[in-house]
């Protein structure tokens, strides 16, 4: 768990803002507006994917993240912040030009995908 102790700079304020305001949209985000994804579009759309991500959804490395089995509308959401940039620092150099050619579709139907894989 995160904690702010007194003392917080003002960047980590922000960062933990961030956070729970990305979780809390996580969570209040109706689970109807992602059940469109397509698992099986989303695997024939998962190529460049798996490069990193593995096939399995297991990443490669130990800095690209495990996409196997992770929430759907967390990686939508995650994938829509790449895209416009909202989402900064760790990978975001390599991400934000992949998320740049997804359509909305396209992040649904990745997400099915992975959030399937493991179950």
């Amino acid at each position: 768990m995160v904690r702010l102790e007194p003392g917080s700079t003002t960047s980590q304020v922000t960062i933990y803002m961030k956070t729970v305001l990305a979780v809390t949209f996580t969570l209040l985000a109706s689970s109807t507006a992602f059940a469109d994804g397509d698992a099986a579009a989303g695997k024939a759309k998962a190529a460049t994917c798996i490069a990193c991500h593995g096939a399995d959804g297991k990443g490669i490395a130990p800095t690209y993240p495990n996409l196997a089995g992770q929430n759907a509308p967390y990686m939508v959401a995650q994938l829509q912040a790449f895209k416009s940039g909202e989402r900064k620092g760790a990978q975001s150099a390599i991400m934000a030009p992949m998320a740049a050619g997804l359509s909305d579709q396209d992040m649904k139907d990745l997400s099915a995908f992975y959030s399937e894989m493991g179950k």
